[in-house]
């Protein structure tokens, strides 16, 4: 019996080592300088980077070993700006009166696994049902395979504004939908409705401080909240810990916004000048979004694609957006990267990067926005966005160096995550 205690105390003293995994990485991209770093070792223990080491290393007889001699290796990207939970397309507002919240949600299930093997490890979602809170939990529980979620859960509107859940619908079914819903419309509305996204699990507050594309509503351009509200989401929401995204085409909407003290504007399509230096005055981020504008622009020359309401702010607002995004860079506007994906098919984010080269914006750059911009606008800039030690075990590969082909960011080979491999 003694030697059976023994034996007891020396496994529960003493447990096996847990297995790393060794990643032998023929170039890595270093998104903080710029340049390509030759012939290194991510060693990855758990769930996180344990160490960055020279030449190729292969661990012990227990460590899984992993050959990316011949690919070029980043952070997992992350974009600002999705909506997991659908997928635009001519049913799109049918499906409203037809879709149950479970049919919403195994269809998200599937938007997120095609997200994460795009190389997009962490997204913030910027307005749903409220689904994406749930599959935010599934994901993090591992019942569910998919990206990092920050969510906004439903976004704020104005009665009749965009991201106001009834619109178009015949008026027996409009009602009067308020702060729990989403919608605000007085200072008192304002502060309920963030109170209600954190009480919903919320990780983020997002606005629609203006009309928007895809809504059923004639103007993409009117401010829709007074600049009172604003103020009054804000300070709340820094109650509450959270961050306020402002959807914004419309530039007197935008600038309220930046006055207002959000933390990013989403899209930016109309923004003057003027506005563009309060947005580096305050510190306040764009988020690009080109690929969602060249989306809806080419969409809309399809006749029935879109209601007659849409497709004409659609073909007004797609041909000008990229133009605008390339004063602002111009400008030195502070950019992080968003895609809005849902408004176009999920796993096609990478699109962006090509868009914004276009637009004048240098890969290098776009790459970092897309690394370690974001995760410092997500408070996460210790964990994510570059391959250090102490990092989360975020990495994706691809076949070529994306500064001379940004094509090859289209098709990422290896993805992991939390120190998971994904996709090999």
């Amino acid at each position: 019996m003694k030697h059976v205690l023994v034996c007891l105390v020396f496994l529960i003293t003493f447990p096996i080592a847990a297995q790393d995994t060794y990643l032998q990485c023929g170039r890595i991209f270093d998104t903080q300088t710029g340049k390509m770093i030759s012939e290194k070792t991510l060693v990855v223990s758990g769930n996180k980077i344990k160490s960055v080491e020279n030449g190729y290393v292969n661990g012990t007889d227990g460590d899984q070993v992993i050959d990316l001699k011949d690919k070029v290796v980043l952070p997992g990207f992350i974009d600002m700006h999705v909506h997991i939970e659908s997928e635009f397309n001519p049913q799109t507002y049918i499906k409203r009166f037809t879709n149950n919240d479970i049919d919403v949600a195994l269809q998200s299930t599937v938007y997120a696994k095609r997200t994460l093997m795009a190389g997009f490890t962490t997204v913030r979602d910027l307005g749903g049902s409220g689904v994406n809170i749930a599959l935010r939990k599934a994901i993090n529980r591992g019942t569910v395979i998919g990206p990092r979620i920050y969510t906004a859960g439903k976004a704020l509107a104005t009665t009749g504004g965009h991201a106001d859940p009834t619109n178009g619908m015949k008026s027996d079914l409009m009602g009067d939908p308020g702060p729990k819903d989403g919608v605000v419309n007085s200072v008192d509305d304002a502060k309920k409705a963030v109170r209600q996204r954190y009480k919903n699990g919320a990780d983020v507050i997002k606005i629609t401080a203006t009309g928007g594309v895809l809504s059923v509503a004639k103007s993409g351009h009117n401010p829709q909240f007074t600049l009172e509200e604003i103020k009054a989401i804000t300070s709340t929401a820094k109650n509450y810990g959270f961050t306020v995204a402002a959807h914004a085409h419309g530039d007197e909407g935008m600038r309220l916004a930046v006055l207002g003290g959000v933390n990013t504007i989403e899209h930016g399509s109309f923004m003057s000048e003027e506005t563009m230096e309060l947005m580096k005055q305050h510190k306040c981020y764009l988020i690009p979004t080109i690929s969602a504008g060249k989306q809806v622009a080419e969409k809309a020359k399809q006749p029935g694609f879109f209601p007659e309401v849409v497709a004409r702010k659609a073909l007004e607002i797609g041909p000008i957006h990229q133009e605008t995004m390339a004063k602002a860079y111009k400008k030195g506007v502070p950019m992080g990267f968003g895609t809005d994906a849902g408004v176009f098919p999920h796993g096609k984010n990478a699109i962006e990067f090509g868009y914004l080269l276009e637009a004048g914006i240098p890969i290098k750059e776009s790459l970092k926005a897309a690394t370690i911009t974001n995760a410092e606008l997500l408070d996460m800039g210790d964990s994510l966005g570059q391959l250090k030690m102490g990092f989360l075990a975020d990495i994706v590969a691809v076949n070529e160096d994306p500064t001379k082909n940004v094509k090859t960011l289209e098709t990422v080979v290896f993805v992991m995550k939390d120190g998971v491999v994904y996709k090999q």
